[in-house]
């Protein structure tokens, strides 16, 4: 998924997205911890993902906090 995309998402999906993805990145560490996965790279691409999911939130997070403090000064 790319950024754009990760942008048109409403805040709730991309919550749930970025549950998903983490869970998913645990799940394949721990597996190729036990076992060696055949395609290592999807532990690199998970964790990607997971940063662009969260990057997103936070710029939200970071919007919102400042429009209520524009608010709350007028």
């Amino acid at each position: 998924m790319k950024y754009q995309d990760i942008k048109a998402l409403p805040t709730k999906e991309l919550f749930v997205r970025y549950r998903e993805e983490k869970l998913k990145l645990t799940k394949l560490k721990i597996n190729h911890a036990v076992t060696p996965l055949d395609q290592p790279h999807q532990i690199k691409e998970s964790r990607k993902q997971v940063a662009r999911l969260l990057t997103e939130l936070n710029n939200r997070r970071k919007d919102y906090e400042l429009k209520a403090i524009q608010n709350k000064a007028k």
